[in-house]
């Protein structure tokens, strides 16, 4: 499997994350306890180095084309409003109330984020990147999300921020879930 998705491009890459947070919010509809939190937790982690990865690499990329500049701020514009929503939902914890409706707002906040990233971004790069270049970008995508932090720093939605403030951010959230694992949390 590791293999398969080492060819993978960046728009497969970026589309099978896609996959994977919205099933993550079906299962927050149908767990509870324990496995709810786990689950929540995963989410908080994949969009949390999703993002990173999609403001370090691709919206730069599709920043720089003549449709892009647009693209890009509306996209970094929902990925801000997600951040702190989903900054919010962390701080309550999936018990408190409200909790479930904030989460709808989220995902309703987040899917639309990704079909528009799907329909208007994705087709950005695909028409303006070879096969090699867009290889390359998942490598990169890749790498970026293995340090990036694993919790939402709203106001952070830039390369530069994420390359200035990303990596002590990523020491702290990665030494917060070495604690949560370590306590069984």
């Amino acid at each position: 499997m590791s293999d398969e998705r080492d060819r993978e491009d960046v728009i497969t890459l970026l589309r099978r994350q896609h996959d994977e947070i919205r099933e993550l919010f079906e299962r927050l509809t149908r767990e509870t306890g324990d496995a709810r939190r786990e689950t929540f937790h995963r989410l908080v982690q994949l969009l949390s180095v999703h993002e990173t990865a999609e403001e370090e690499i691709v919206h730069p990329q599709v920043q720089e084309l003549t449709a892009g500049r647009t693209v890009v701020e509306a996209r970094l514009k929902e990925e801000n409003s997600a951040k702190e929503l989903l900054s919010t939902l962390q701080e309550m914890g999936p018990e408190a109330e409200g909790f479930d409706t904030l989460l709808g707002q989220l995902r309703e906040d987040v899917l639309a984020h990704a079909d528009h990233e799907e329909r208007e971004e994705f087709p950005l790069l695909a028409s303006n990147c070879d096969e090699h270049r867009l290889l390359d970008m998942a490598a990169s995508a890749r790498a970026a999300e293995a340090i990036a932090p694993t919790r939402p720093h709203p106001g952070v939605e830039s390369r530069e921020a994420n390359m200035l403030l990303g990596p002590p951010a990523a020491i702290m959230d990665r030494a917060r879930d070495a604690i949560r694992g370590a306590l069984g949390r």
